[in-house]
């Protein structure tokens, strides 16, 4: 029986010698924080012309994660390369004979690489809180205020369970290529287009990335947009439910199918 110890360490050897899932870290830093600046610099120039429902509602520290629609796509490809490369390559075989134990097989690589994401998570949240905020100039908010640190803390938990929960997914389908092919349009298109459309909306709310997003808001209905029937800390364990529940289907799947 192979001590979890082990294989964490194990675990740890496989992602930080692959170079694809170093860059996509690096590449969800990079691009949260940097389309944070650009639009937190854009709205600075232009607060005076938004209409006044929005200036009203105007949250500067959700606004510095505003690049988070397309940093959260680079956390999913961290979390799907970390699970389906080993499907993709045929080492699931090897790594199922040394570790025969699922569970710990499967949880010790969730761990290894949430910790990580998490990590990575939370370094690209305060990064792109304080560009954001000295972008924003007097239109910006400190740390210090009320809500701040739980939004921003909320955004390195919110990518964290990003990749945690495609790496579920991936576990599920044992394949990048399918998985990629299910949460890249998910994310990027069904849950945009259906939190936008009136009759879809009730039911988008409830989906992994628009309840998690809510922990990231200082206020609720941050530029004018719609309350949800859920606080920042509900949604994020909506959120978690759905992270779960992915981690499960994982499981089960490994256990009862051949490498």
């Amino acid at each position: 029986m192979a001590s979890i110890p082990a294989v964490l360490r194990s675990e740890w050897t496989k992602i930080r010698t692959v170079s694809s899932t170093t860059w996509t870290l690096i590449s969800a830093l990079v691009v949260t924080v940097a389309l944070g600046a650009a639009l937190s610099a854009l709205l600075s120039s232009t607060f005076d012309e938004l209409p006044p429902t929005q200036q009203a509602t105007f949250d500067p520290t959700f606004t510095s994660f505003s690049g988070m629609a397309l940093g959260q796509l680079a956390m999913v490809v961290f979390g799907v390369l970390v699970i389906g490369s080993e499907y993709g390559s045929g080492m699931i075989r090897n790594s199922l004979a040394a570790v025969p134990q699922r569970a710990t097989f499967l949880f010790s690589k969730i761990l290894v690489a949430g910790v990580l994401a998490l990590v990575t998570g939370l370094v690209t949240g305060f990064l792109a809180f304080f560009l954001g905020q000295a972008l924003l100039g007097d239109h910006g908010t400190t740390l210090g205020e009320p809500n701040v640190l739980r939004a921003v803390v909320g955004s390195g938990l919110y990518m964290a369970l990003i990749a945690v929960f495609s790496m579920g997914v991936a576990a599920m389908l044992r394949s990048s290529m399918l998985s990629l092919g299910i949460l890249m349009p998910f994310f990027f298109l069904v849950s945009q287009i259906l939190s936008a459309v009136p009759v879809a909306k009730k039911v988008a709310r409830y989906f992994p990335d628009q309840a998690g997003s809510k922990i990231m808001q200082v206020l609720p209905d941050a530029m004018d947009s719609a309350k949800a029937p859920y606080g920042p800390w509900g949604g994020l364990g909506i959120m978690a439910l759905w992270v779960v529940a992915a981690l499960v289907g994982g499981y089960v799947v490994l256990k009862k199918r051949d490498a």
